[in-house]
């Protein structure tokens, strides 16, 4: 679809406008995260979107305070960005990828492109998830969720996004059809078949709202839950991040640290580096209490 980014030509020309880090591909758009001088960023975006396809793109930005600055300057003189070890990124790694899906559902009939739940602001969405008609949903895994969900959400409990569609699919009953109840054949006491109502799982709610890291994810899922005839679907336009960035501390109904998939690990509100380390063994996220725990895999 986008003929001029090919892995190659796009690592070079990403080293070539001093920018690092890396871009998805898929037919269904683009999605990705880079590092560097503010011109530098602001080089590649404007490259990005010189693609008439690509103009208009929602970003969120992690300002580095001018402390971490200085400190990264004074790392590596080798380093196009001078940003040494503290950096999100490795100064040396620029990744293009192209893929089928941005983020994996396995479900190529789900089109965000073609149909997608309603957007939500940060500014709004204590409203809206503050309402007892919303159920609200955690569309991440359950190696993000453990350090951090909003208040009162729901965690599938996840460990991979494709896992989603059947976590929907045990949990909630489908539309009802025409007759307004499910029947099955069942044998009744005296051998005789007769028409029993089947054990129903939980109606499909009047109102959910879902959320993500940076918003990528819920792009897919609340798709996938318009198709499967859930009417009211929300989403939070751009994900815990903007929110985070964007909320005042005292007025959130977040609680805990947001993981993020880069050297911070997680951060907090207003995106400051929170206190969990990754372990680079097993990739489980440790907080400050546990990173001396020793973990191997079995």
């Amino acid at each position: 679809m986008f003929w001029w980014w090919s892995p190659s030509t796009s690592s070079l020309i990403f080293l070539t406008l001093r920018g690092i880090g890396g871009i998805i591909l898929a037919p269904e758009g683009i999605n990705g995260s880079i590092c560097g001088s503010r011109e530098s960023v602001e080089n590649v975006l404007e490259f990005i979107q010189s693609d008439d396809r690509l103009r208009g793109l929602r970003r969120l930005e992690s300002p580095v305070s001018p402390e971490d600055e200085a400190i990264h300057h004074g790392h590596s003189s080798s380093s196009p960005l001078a940003a040494g070890e503290d950096a999100p990124f490795r100064w040396d790694h620029v990744r293009v990828k192209l893929k089928k899906e941005i983020v994996t559902l396995g479900m190529p009939a789900v089109s965000p492109t073609e149909k997608v739940g309603k957007y939500v602001s940060p500014s709004e969405w204590n409203e809206l998830i503050s309402d007892p008609d919303t159920v609200v949903i955690d569309v991440r895994n359950n190696y993000e969720t453990r350090i951090g969900k909003f208040k009162g959400a729901v965690d599938p409990c996840t460990k991979a996004f494709r896992e989603f569609p059947s976590w929907v699919e045990d949990q909630f009953q489908p539309s009802e059809p025409e007759n307004g109840h499910t029947e099955a054949n069942a044998n009744s006491p005296d051998g005789s078949t007769k028409n029993q109502p089947e054990i129903s799982k939980p109606k499909t709610p009047p109102r959910v709202a879902m959320y993500c890291t940076g918003g990528i994810r819920c792009e897919k899922a609340s798709s996938y839950l318009l198709s499967k005839g859930f009417e009211e679907v929300y989403h939070l336009e751009g994900g815990i991040l903007k929110y985070l960035e964007e909320v005042p501390e005292k007025e959130s109904l977040w609680k805990g640290e947001c993981f993020v998939f880069d050297k911070r690990v997680s951060v907090e509100h207003g995106l400051v580096q929170g206190n969990h380390k990754l372990c680079y063994g097993c990739k489980f996220n440790l907080d400050g209490d546990l990173q001396t725990e020793s973990r191997v895999k079995s």
